[in-house]
């Protein structure tokens, strides 16, 4: 069995076989929360890929909103990637050191800028080194490219949306934090956040679609077999939540792949829901 959707995903041979292709483009979106104290761009300083850029998950984001990472209007997000040489015609390909969380966040913001071209390198930086391809230290200079950005809005939920889908169940709203966050038994990495989920939304940890053994997708049965565990409906549309909107890309990139309909983020996840006194919240299962 094939994924429905093999697109999203390449394997670190067909990369490794296209290193030079003219059409093809290679990003480290390398990404980590502040309690972890890691410095993905000094990392991507040290070792990467050859011909990668850095995507900065954080700059090339709405540094006007008081949350992380929120998508960025579609000028800035067009201006930066002329100047990472990520433009119109090219087939990019995301990877990051989790592996997984960076890579799908950007995956789903290329989507949600227009551009569908753009594959998850399955397994990420750990399997490339695990099997000795090449990476280095020297600085990629990319040439401008145009990009045009062609905003989706299909793809982004904000927090009124996400309250009327709650009321009116006309999309499934999927948590991707781990269950006993979910379910209000562990605490949030981010100080100040209330403990629990918001009310009839489904748990599916992102971690549970991914290989423990090799940091890869889940292969297509066990994927969809997970999927249908948690309760959700393949065939209806998916709105995804996390901690803050990261890891909930790991779940939209899986449904992707099953052929689902195309999921959408709620950009603002548990950081926004959680760290207000006005938003429904529900804790156990």
């Amino acid at each position: 069995m094939e994924y429905a959707r093999p697109d999203a995903l390449v394997s670190t041979e067909w990369l490794a076989s296209r290193l030079d292709a003219p059409d093809v483009r290679i990003v480290d979106a390398s990404f980590y929360l502040p309690h972890q104290k890691r410095n993905p761009r000094a990392e991507f300083n040290e070792q990467h890929i050859p011909g990668a850029v850095f995507f900065d998950i954080d700059e090339i984001s709405d540094t006007s909103s008081p949350l992380p990472h929120m998508l960025p209007p579609p000028e800035k997000f067009a201006s930066r990637m002329r100047q990472l040489g990520l433009g119109d015609g090219l087939k990019i390909v995301i990877y990051d050191t989790t592996p997984m969380l960076g890579a799908t966040r950007v995956w789903w913001m290329f989507h949600a800028m227009g551009h569908k071209d753009v594959a998850v390198l399955d397994g990420g930086l750990p399997k490339w080194l695990r099997e000795g391809r090449p990476v280095t230290d020297d600085a990629t200079l990319p040439r401008d490219r145009h990009f045009t950005a062609r905003a989706n809005n299909a793809l982004v939920r904000s927090i009124d949306d996400v309250r009327g889908l709650l009321d009116s169940k006309r999309e499934q709203v999927v948590d991707a934090r781990a269950a006993a966050r979910f379910r209000g038994e562990a605490p949030e990495p981010r100080e100040g956040m209330r403990l629990g989920h918001m009310p009839g939304a489904f748990n599916l940890p992102y971690n549970e679609l991914i290989d423990p053994a090799n940091g890869t997708m889940l292969p297509p049965d066990k994927l969809r077999a997970r999927i249908a565990a948690s309760g959700i409906d393949p065939a209806r549309k998916v709105t995804a939540s996390c901690g803050s909107g990261v890891s909930a890309c790991v779940v939209a990139l899986g449904l992707y792949l099953t052929g689902a309909p195309e999921s959408a983020v709620y950009d603002g996840s548990w950081t926004e829901w959680g760290g207000r006194a006005d938003t429904p919240i529900v804790t156990g299962v």
